[in-house]
């Protein structure tokens, strides 16, 4: 029987059926209909069991490949031998300017293309948009040219598919040593239809993927929230192609370094990641950072540091102007005096955070050339405040409140007149991430007369998932959206009325902090059981009697 022929086990039942029963509960007036997934915990979302479901949806497997014929060969047996119905797959492999051109071999699946990458650029991340720009599936499967997948990797991935459309989807892997000609593509496509691509490398030799220690300790990441991202760095990933287009298509100016950088987008759309380990691939040889990891560091830094403003290394370079800010901050100043708005806004230029936007909103078509009294027009503050902020380059003049950037993490509205603390920002973003809320509200009573209302710091990423599961949802409502999703909190300010927030320990920091002193205390007994070998060893006989008296 050919993969296109195959059924799942039982009885042809109507795709969407089968998902609606896995996917229980939903949320009535939600967008499609879909499981809200709060935060990165994924729990909700029960996939079917491998085979015993009927697929419906429509998949594109994209294979940028340079050079390697030999292993894209094995690549293409092993999807060949797919459990994934032959109808609903399409495989695009795109030749990125490879020194020899490639051909299809004879094993291959069904449906599967060679393309040239495109014109104006080179490079995986240029191929992929290429490959998928060429495809036709509902999801993009993205696969490297050098990994053998087993038998259920496409199938295992698309059931999450099929549950929410927002979802990103991790494959896992191993990393082998690849010797050219130790196996031929006929014998890897039996192997892997039936059902044996585990045996064709040994398991115990192979090296497992950096991910997977993050993976374990954050619960199959279900506790990561916000940073979930940070672990979609490997070579088989897959989710819904509108996701895909929403977060802009991978940048193509990112040679090395753009899983991480298109990861960090996908994630402030809203998506929520999943890690699938009910199966695997084999990884034909190891990676440019396994054998070059310092250059390869070294590399990506002021690329990736410029793009993620949560980017580990970007924290160790202070002070720093960058193509995209960690937070854009909004002040409605129309109506309010230089001096008012020079406190609040100098405050958060002259901050511990100076990686931040500032947005002053108000009538500045108002404000033109011609003659006035100077000491007396009716839109003289206005004209000061944008003569003392034009020439910081952090700060922009606009009419109405700017449309979010989907590449900023973090939105901050306070009102004109608040006096935050140097520290404030940064606190704030530490109070919000402490247990990855989406919305940090914070009252502002008796700072000063104008300063009454709230500050409110909004997580872009939370925002999205809300508006796209609830996409009618405004003001209040959208709120309480984002609280279901993401969580919500409250900070109170500390007794002497600077706008400080007081920090707190929730449950998620609480977990982390149990969760280090764990693997400390595994790490130090591990130690104490090496020490006492070693003492065996260099303590025979007599020597060893004597110590153990001492000791007792």
């Amino acid at each position: 029987m050919t993969t296109s022929d195959r059924t799942y086990g039982g009885e042809p039942r109507d795709g969407a059926a089968a998902v609606a029963e896995s996917a229980e509960p939903r949320e009535t007036g939600a967008n499609r209909a879909q499981p809200w997934v709060r935060g990165n915990d994924y729990s909700v979302l029960e996939p079917p069991v491998l085979g015993g479901w009927t697929p419906v949806l429509s998949v594109s497997v994209v294979i940028p490949a340079h050079g390697h014929q030999e292993k894209l060969d094995l690549v293409l047996a092993a999807l060949a031998g797919q459990s994934y119905p032959g109808h609903l797959m399409e495989v695009v492999v795109v030749d990125d300017g490879s020194p020899e051109p490639l051909v299809l071999p004879q094993v291959r699946p069904e449906n599967t293309r060679l393309i040239s990458s495109g014109p104006g650029g080179w490079g995986s991340a240029h191929a992929v948009n290429c490959g998928v720009a060429a495809s036709s599936g509902q999801v993009v499967l993205r696969l490297d040219a050098d990994m053998v997948v087993y038998r259920e990797h496409v199938e295992s991935q698309m059931r999450w598919h099929h549950l929410v459309d927002y979802g990103v989807v991790l494959g896992h892997k191993l990393f082998v040593d690849f010797v050219p000609g130790a196996m031929t593509p006929d014998h890897v496509r039996t192997e892997v239809a039936e059902g044996r691509a585990d045996t064709l490398f040994d398991r115990e030799s192979a090296n497992p993927h950096w991910v997977e220690k993050t993976i374990d300790r954050q619960d199959k990441l279900r506790t990561a929230a916000s940073q979930a991202y940070k672990v979609f760095v490997g070579a088989t990933g897959s989710l819904h192609r509108g996701l895909f287009e929403a977060a802009g298509r991978m940048d193509p100016g990112m040679v090395l370094g753009g899983d991480t950088e298109f990861g960090y987008r996908l994630s402030q759309q809203g998506a929520v990641f999943v890690p699938d380990l009910d199966t695997s691939s084999w990884h034909l040889g190891s990676s440019q950072m396994q054998s070059r990891r310092e250059e390869g560091k070294r590399y990506r830094l002021p690329y990736v540091a410029n793009r993620v403003p949560d980017y580990g290394p970007r924290r160790e370079l202070p002070g720093r102007a960058w193509e995209v800010p960690l937070v854009d901050a909004v002040l409605d100043v129309e109506g309010r005096t230089l001096e008012e708005v020079e406190a609040t806004a100098s405050a958060l230029l002259g901050g511990t955070t100076p990686d931040l936007r500032l947005w002053l909103v108000g009538p500045w078509e108002n404000l033109d050339g011609g003659r006035r009294s100077p000491l007396d027009e009716e839109w003289l503050d206005l004209r000061l405040v944008g003569e003392t902020f034009r020439g910081d380059a952090r700060v922009h003049l606009v009419e109405e409140v700017p449309e979010e950037d989907p590449r900023v993490p973090f939105r901050l509205h306070l009102p004109v007149g608040a006096r935050p603390s140097r520290s404030c920002l940064r606190r704030l973003i530490t109070a919000a991430d402490t247990d990855g809320v989406g919305l940090l509200r914070t009252p502002l009573p008796g700072v000063t007369a104008a300063a009454q209302g709230e500050l409110r710091l909004e997580r872009r990423c939370a925002f999205a998932r809300a508006r796209h599961l609830a996409p009618g949802a405004q003001g209040t409502d959208l709120d309480g959206v984002v609280a279901r999703v993401y969580g919500s909190r409250w900070a109170a300010l500390p007794e002497d009325g600077s706008t400080e927030p007081e920090d707190g320990l929730g449950g998620r920091e609480l977990r982390r902090r149990l969760d280090r002193a764990r693997a400390e205390t595994e790490r130090m007994r591990a130690r104490a059981k090496r020490a006492e070998r070693r003492l065996r060893w260099f303590t025979p006989g007599l020597a060893r009697r004597i110590l153990r008296r001492i000791v007792r």
